[in-house]
């Protein structure tokens, strides 16, 4: 017996990192120190103009948005979505992206699916201006069902320590900005699935009339970054807090930014829903509040200003002013 009897391909593994390599080094910046396949990533962090300059980092996951990944046979937009996820969520408290590091485990490795993968993750690095530094590659028999793989994803960025947004200075009377989402992100993905692949026996490949496409090309639509449209405002103070409506929705999202005595109100009919949140509620008979407590309904980020500056930040990232503060205990109320 030998190891690749056993079910891990040592030259399967040289083969990915080879057509990795050169992807991931498309992303490298000066600061950039070691090469893909080196025990640790090395990236050399100068103040530059930084008086006291604070790490955010974050770890996330897709979830079980990568089955219809695996039912489509589509890999590189998930690649994708896992970078985005991440600066977004370091981007909520004012940082911008270094670098980023994935993890890729799988349970017999394919060289041409994992490449797939990581183009998603070097065309999100390169568009946010982040190094893809490294990673890990894990070949695991038994572990995961051929043809299925997970991801992981973890970044570092940096913000200037008076920039940090907190949302410490919200105070009752401030204005919410909505940011449109592209569709689900990575979140409701256990529900999204129940409804289209078991309750309704659709395939990846079915077309539906209410969405104008298929069922993967609506669910696999990639989840958006918000850096390149909030960095403009990051230098200006007006930002007093930002939440990333992930998994939980505006419901559960939104109060994590909330200091005491204060409560965010809602108006959904202040910004149109996509059409394949109401497709979903219709053809799964989904509550209400199960749809806002499991989607982000069409509103992917949420900004917390002074009513005075609303306008300009609405303008800024083509959003919609769709809410504001009251007092109270951080909650979210819908009206």
């Amino acid at each position: 017996m030998d190891y690749k009897a056993s079910g891990v391909d040592i030259d399967a593994g040289n083969e990915t990192v080879r057509r990795i390599r050169g992807l991931a080094r498309s992303t490298f910046t000066s600061n950039v120190l070691s090469d893909i396949g080196s025990f640790g990533g090395l990236f050399r962090f100068t103040t530059g103009n930084f008086q006291d300059p604070v790490l955010v980092s974050s770890a996330d996951g897709v979830g079980t948005k990568l089955r219809v990944a695996f039912l489509a046979g589509k890999h590189d937009t998930v690649g994708e979505d896992l970078v985005n996820h991440c600066v977004n969520d370091i981007l909520v408290q004012g940082a911008e992206p270094l670098f980023f590091l994935d993890y890729f485990g799988t349970g017999r490795l394919s060289p041409a699916v994992a490449e797939s993968v990581v183009t998603g993750m070097v065309r999100a690095c390169r568009d946010n201006h982040c190094a893809l530094l490294g990673g890990e590659t894990a070949e695991m028999p038994g572990f995961y069902a051929d043809g299925e793989y997970d991801i992981a994803g973890f970044i570092v960025g940096v913000v200037e320590r008076s920039r940090l947004i907190t949302g410490a200075t919200i105070r009752p009377g401030d204005v919410l900005v909505g940011v449109p989402s592209t569709g689900l992100h990575t979140n409701g993905y256990s529900l999204a699935r129940r409804i289209a692949f078991d309750h309704l026996r659709l395939g990846v490949d079915s077309y539906v009339p209410e969405l104008n496409r298929t069922v993967g090309e609506a669910l696999l639509e990639p989840h958006r970054s918000y850096l390149a449209l909030i960095r403009p405002l990051l230098a200006t103070g007006f930002i007093k807090g930002m939440a990333h409506i992930t998994g939980g929705g505006i419901t559960e999202n939104l109060p994590r930014i909330l200091p005491d005595g204060t409560a965010a109100r809602i108006r959904t009919s202040a910004w149109t829903t996509p059409p394949v949140f109401h497709w979903l509620q219709e053809k799964g008979q989904v509550p209400v509040d199960d749809m806002l407590r499991t989607f982000n309904m069409g509103i992917g980020l949420i900004v917390a200003v002074a009513p005075d500056q609303a306008e300009q930040v609405k303008a800024t990232v083509a959003g919609t002013i769709i809410g504001e503060i009251v007092r109270g205990e951080p909650a979210v109320t819908y009206v």
